[in-house]
């Protein structure tokens, strides 16, 4: 037995060394630098060691900015991305002829680059000398008015990063939602349908808790993609997102290291402990709810 356990840690120890190398150390080295106050890469030096680095973050407008919008984000999208990809799951399942067909039409988007995705946002909604764009075009149809979704108000660029996330995120959920459907044993169903149980009733009874924990396992990835959300937002308002008031926390991080004020590798690393906390929060959070609503066959 001692030898068997000798093996299987010998067996480990890559994956262990990897996950220490890459995972572990870095995090380590991150909450160091976040306790070094006001250092900088140019000087190569701070002002001491405390919790400065929090305080200044935690009064930046900038990082404020981008904390509401990357709550405002995982908040709108991830339920309208799980909510509209079980719809279109549902729908796909139940249709017979040409299924994989439209599984391929509805999945094309995810192996679609997410700057060239953009890049077509851009051209949907973006006003120009030339044009107003094809959406503002259809806004003018039904008598509406013209509205600036890039450089307009902030309601409209909100809407558009929602909107071109959600588009992001949905082939995959679908994809995974899809299968999950599939796995389902339709004895269930046969005995339901002996029953006369409605439509609803065996979704609710029979699909939803049985699918559960796929749609779980994509609620906890949605919310932690949402939060590390920054080449989105990059793709359709440039590099300058706090010009354009639509900064996340990651982007706040690249800011402090790489952008125009960058070089405060501590203030970046405060502001990713801070990301670290709320994600590791809502991840708990949403694994203590997890036990009373997900049903594991």
């Amino acid at each position: 037995m001692e030898k068997n356990n000798r093996k299987a840690w010998l067996y480990l120890l890559p994956a262990m060394a990897f996950l220490g190398i890459f995972m572990v150390y870095p995090l380590v080295d991150v909450l160091i630098y976040s306790l070094e106050e006001g250092f900088n890469f140019a000087s190569q030096s701070g002002h001491g060691v405390g919790f400065y680095n929090y305080g200044y973050i935690l009064r930046d407008p900038y990082f404020l900015q981008a904390v509401k919008n990357t709550f405002l984000l995982v908040i709108i999208t991830v339920p309208v991305s799980t909510g509209l990809a079980l719809l279109i799951s549902l729908g796909l399942s139940s249709i017979q002829k040409l299924r994989n067909l439209y599984q391929t039409v509805y999945f094309l988007p995810y192996v679609t680059n997410t700057l060239a995705v953009g890049l077509v946002f851009m051209i949907l909604f973006k006003q120009t000398p030339y044009t107003d764009g094809m959406v503002n075009v259809l806004i003018r149809w039904f008598g509406g008015e013209t509205v600036d979704f890039i450089d307009g108000p902030y309601w409209a660029k909100m809407f558009v990063l929602c909107f071109y996330t959600v588009w992001v995120v949905l082939p995959f959920k679908i994809l995974i939602l899809t299968s999950a459907l599939a796995s389902v044993d339709r004895t269930y169903y046969n005995a339901a349908r002996l029953d006369g149980t409605s439509s609803f009733r065996t979704f609710t009874r029979i699909t939803l808790p049985l699918i559960s924990p796929t749609v779980f396992y994509l609620i906890i990835t949605g919310f932690i993609g949402a939060f590390k959300a920054y080449s989105d937002a990059v793709a359709l308002f440039g590099t300058d997102l706090n010009a354009a008031q639509m900064n996340t926390v990651v982007g706040y991080v690249y800011d402090m290291l790489y952008g125009n004020s960058g070089g405060y590798p501590s203030y970046a690393s405060a502001a990713a402990i801070v990301l670290f906390a709320i994600v590791l929060t809502i991840t708990c959070i949403n694994l203590l709810v997890s036990r009373k609503h997900v049903h594991y066959a």
